[in-house]
């Protein structure tokens, strides 16, 4: 059951009905509460079943410690963080299991400029939930609960700032759109329909009853690929449950994936514009090459998008994201976000007249095989004395967990920040080189796990 239930500096992460239940999710709300100092706080949902039951939870918490709350109800991860901003709010909480399976739900906390809580501001929340020192507001210190429903306007309108419309528009681009039923599935045609088009709408219905497991991953998208074949678009978009990571399908129906969005409009952007790319360790290498291409630096973070996101405000970056298909703008906003990677994409199919085939064959071509298990934690010390001598001539990075770099590859062991396992993600030039490294650490840990 704890396995089923995580509570760290990251975030809140449960299955609802088993360890997320009404009186948890009352506690962080009142302890977000507290921390905001009874401010002004947006309150945003995907469109999961349960999200109906953990926000009148959490906002029950939250009225009581006397903050104003503003509902803006179900909206993708990135409005939310968008709206804590324009609305000038003390902070906000964006309730989504994001790529989780359908009976999971999570919190995820906001700060005033509208970027998740960093390390050591998520250590302050949870001391504050731990000890129980809560803000009591009286009866007359409570406020009301506002709805605001601006949230897509102001959200399309921000990207579409960003971009070259007209010229977007005159393509008359057909798209494919998977938004597995979930935060996306209607802002996201709205911003199509503001770029000129036609949308090929697959899993656009925005009841949380997700199809698929959300994760953008190519064994989920099997359908959109077979879509994008049958119906001869331009290109296929796939999004998880709030919309914040971006992946792609390419004119003949093949999956391009999430990695490469970020490395796509990479050299999109630097192409345009020369300066700072910021990543984190477990993103394709495919990324380095392209900076080096245009003479521009790229600075590697610690995995988790609040890293990636104040490296990139401190060096000015002019692009960001993860691999995971998370891409930042920062003239739209420091939070990952689908929406500005399909606007951008758009306008490099538009400015280039190139098929996203071509713009993808022409990057540099990298394997990189993702894995994960269930490792537990007094196990990690021990794997770790066996690739440091497995691995002693290569560069070890030790910026989050424990990259080993060779000349044309590495591997990447990490505990997860949001899941009770440890991932593996390993990259090479050879597909069957990258796997060797992936397979290797699997076994050794397999081995050590029999032996418990």
């Amino acid at each position: 059951m704890a396995n089923n239930l995580m509570i760290g500096i990251s975030g809140v992460r449960g299955i609802v009905g088993e360890t997320l239940t009404p009186e948890l999710l009352t506690r962080l709300g009142t302890a977000f509460g507290t921390f905001m100092r009874s401010g002004k706080v947006v309150v945003g949902r995907d469109t999961r079943v349960s999200g109906a039951m953990v926000k009148h939870s959490v906002l029950a918490g939250l009225i009581s410690t006397g903050c104003l709350v503003i509902d803006l109800d179900v909206c993708t991860s990135p409005s939310c963080s968008l709206m804590v901003e324009e609305l000038g709010a003390s902070g906000g909480i964006v309730i989504s299991g994001s790529h989780n399976p359908i009976e999971w739900n999570a919190l995820k906390f906001l700060r005033a400029d509208g970027v998740f809580l960093n390390d050591s501001e998520g250590r302050e929340l949870l001391n504050i939930y731990y000890q129980g020192n809560f803000k009591k507001a009286k009866w007359n210190e409570l406020k009301e609960v506002r709805e605001d429903r601006t949230t897509d306007e102001r959200h399309i309108s921000k990207v579409l700032k960003t971009v070259d419309v007209s010229l977007i528009r005159k393509q008359h681009f057909k798209v494919a759109l998977d938004s597995c039923n979930g935060a996306g599935s209607g802002i996201t045609p709205k911003l199509l329909d503001e770029l000129g088009c036609e949308v090929v709408k697959l899993h656009c219905t925005p009841n949380g009853l997700f199809p698929h497991n959300p994760e953008p991953i190519f064994v989920n998208l099997q359908e959109l690929c077979s879509l994008v074949k049958k119906t001869h678009v331009d290109i296929g978009f796939a999004q998880d449950a709030d919309a914040d990571r971006l992946a792609l399908v390419s004119e003949k129906g093949e999956y391009l994936g999430e990695e490469y969005s970020l490395a796509l409009l990479a050299n999109f952007i630097l192409k345009k514009k020369r300066g700072v790319v910021v990543t984190n360790v477990s993103a394709t290498r495919a990324i380095d090459d392209i900076a080096a291409k245009y003479k521009s630096k790229v600075i590697r973070t610690r995995v988790g998008e609040v890293n990636v996101a104040e490296a990139m405000k401190v060096a000015n970056a002019v692009i960001g994201g993860e691999g995971n298909g998370g891409i930042i703008d920062p003239r739209v906003h420091y939070v990952r976000d689908s929406l500005v990677g399909i606007a951008l994409i758009l306008e490099y199919l538009a400015e280039s007249k190139k098929t996203i085939s071509e713009l993808y064959s022409a990057l540099p071509e990298y394997h990189i095989v993702k894995q994960k298990m269930e490792c537990p934690s007094e196990i990690i010390p021990v794997v770790t004395k066996w690739l440091k001598q497995k691995y002693h001539k290569a560069k070890f990075d030790w910026t989050d967990g424990i990259k080993i770099n060779f000349s044309d590859s590495w591997i990447h062991i990490r505990p997860s920040n949001t899941e009770p396992i440890i991932r593996i993600f390993s990259e090479a030039k050879l597909q069957k080189t990258a796997q060797k490294l992936s397979s290797d650490v699997v076994s050794y840990i397999n081995h050590l796990l029999k032996k418990q």
